[in-house]
């Protein structure tokens, strides 16, 4: 037998309408299950096996968990909700589903990838320290990004906490300096691949290398990987592909 829940509830998660509504529907004999009318709201129907319809119209079961791809702009805190900030949750269609929420969190100027999901089985495993999963990120730093520096990330940096980080990739991409009225100075574009998500752990190991980190976007996490159609401030659901590929990651995830 498959997973049976309330009528009501099946209803109410399918989109037919609040927990009340559907209980009006379902009295006034508009349901039907496998044919039959159903007047009992607390009937139960088995999700993979029984045919719901109201008024004639077939109803899909609800996934069990849903998930977003958010390309986050900067202004809006990683947050499900914030007295004083825009929160990312405002970005995404959260339609009657109440517990979404951020995976991990991005500072509120840092833009880029950020998963929004209600599956916190598996988000627990993505954020968990004692597991480490790939997050790519794209930086302008202020200064001149040396191949010492590439090295020193390489093995790891001290952030002033009880241990340095773990080791990381430091790619440079382009090192240039830019003459203004008030002088030269050095600007660098790096990609940096951390597996930790320590507080501000991307700035803070630049400013361990004495740089300053002035722009800050993620460009993945684990396999996921932010698409460039996808535009600052949109989102899309991620494709059963990239569901599958989040769940084989989180089996094999590195104790």
């Amino acid at each position: 037998m498959g997973k049976a829940v309330r009528l009501d509830k099946f209803l109410a998660d399918a989109g037919a309408g609040t927990r009340s509504e559907v209980k009006k529907m379902i009295q006034k004999g508009f349901v039907q299950v496998n044919g039959t009318v159903v007047k009992k709201p607390e009937q139960k129907v088995e999700l993979s096996a029984d045919k719901v319809e109201v008024n004639g119209k077939i109803m899909g079961a609800a996934p069990e968990f849903v998930y977003y791809l958010l390309h986050k702009p900067a202004g809006y805190v990683s947050a499900t909700e914030d007295a004083r900030d825009k929160t990312v949750l405002e970005l995404v269609p959260c339609g009657k589903r109440r517990n979404l929420f951020p995976v991990g969190r991005l500072d509120k100027d840092t833009e880029g990838l950020l998963l929004i999901t209600d599956d916190g089985a598996l988000a627990h495993e993505l954020l968990s320290p004692k597991k480490h999963v790939d997050k790519t990120y794209y930086a302008l730093v202020d200064g001149q990004v040396t191949e010492d520096d590439v090295k020193k990330i390489a093995v790891g940096v001290d952030i002033g906490e009880e241990k340095p980080t773990l080791p990381a990739k430091l790619e440079i991409l382009s090192v240039k300096e830019n003459l203004t009225n008030e002088g030269a100075f050095w600007q660098s574009e790096i990609r940096l691949t951390i597996h930790e998500g320590k507080f501000h752990q991307v700035k803070r190991m630049m400013e361990a290398l004495g740089k300053k980190v002035t722009y800050l976007k993620r460009l993945s996490m684990g396999p996921l990987v932010l698409p460039k159609e996808l535009k600052k401030g949109e989102c899309r659901p991620l494709t059963a592909e990239e569901v599958n590929a989040l769940k084989k990651t989180d089996k094999n995830l590195v104790k």
